[in-house]
């Protein structure tokens, strides 16, 4: 299996973070301001261990996504392994070796039309953690969804990338009168819809019916998530609660 293939079935799982859920007492205007920070830190999870899969096929491990990004060099490793081109890196420890290596993996974004709005070297080099999770999150959008899926989305007529992967998941279980994902939330709770997707593109791995009649969500996500592990190859990286 190449890399890219690799990264695809790695691709954006709505990962549960333990421990993310924070109970406070204290006045409104901190609670709003509490969940904000349970907010960043629920999406902080989710993309270090899309990044943390990344990194098990290539030469570097990472521990922290803010720090072990700043100096540059594994957000170029990271960018070498998606591209498919040898990137040159700094590696002297200073901020200014730092900034150039920051510096050229932007260049590599722009050149790939990667969106950057209000990105710069130095949020990176300072471990600016909002910006950080954006430029992450805006690598995701572009390679794991606007390249990967753009055939199969050519017809859409659509650019907004989440907007896109809606509609392939609606078409693709359009046929299940039980399913109707309106959302990448609330509508997969049932543990319906997951096993509707896998169905409609392998519908020789199991019967409908009897996931249909499967007493609770918890069994229906749990069926979905090993028929996906031990017969597609994807990674359970999810918990079905």
């Amino acid at each position: 299996m190449c890399y890219r293939q690799r990264l695809w079935r790695l691709w954006q799982r709505r990962l549960r973070c333990s421990g993310c859920p924070v109970h406070c007492d204290a006045p409104a205007v901190a609670t709003a301001e509490l969940h904000i920070i349970v907010e960043v830190d629920h999406w902080k999870c989710i993309l270090l261990n899309w990044v943390y899969f990344l990194f098990q096929f290539g030469k570097q491990h990472i521990e922290n996504l803010f720090s072990d990004l700043q100096d540059g060099r594994r957000l170029l490793d990271l960018l070498e392994g998606l591209t498919g081109q040898k990137l040159p890196k700094e590696k002297g420890s200073t901020r200014v070796h730092a900034l150039n290596n920051v510096n050229k993996a932007l260049r590599v974004l722009q050149n790939n039309n990667v969106d950057l709005v209000n990105i710069g070297s130095t949020d990176i080099v300072d471990g600016n953690h909002k910006l950080t999770l954006g430029l992450i999150w805006n690598i995701i959008l572009h390679w794991q969804v606007k390249n990967v899926m753009k055939n199969i989305m050519a017809g859409l007529q659509q650019t907004n990338s989440e907007k896109i992967l809606l509609s392939w998941v609606r078409q693709s279980t359009r046929n299940y009168p039980q399913v109707n994902v309106i959302n990448f939330t609330t509508s997969w709770s049932d543990g319906l819809a997951l096993n509707a997707l896998i169905h409609s593109h392998r519908p020789d791995l199991f019967d409908w019916n009897s996931v249909v009649c499967q007493q609770s969500a918890t069994q229906r996500l749990e069926h979905a998530f090993n028929i996906a592990k031990y017969q597609l190859g994807i990674e359970k990286l999810l918990d079905p609660e």
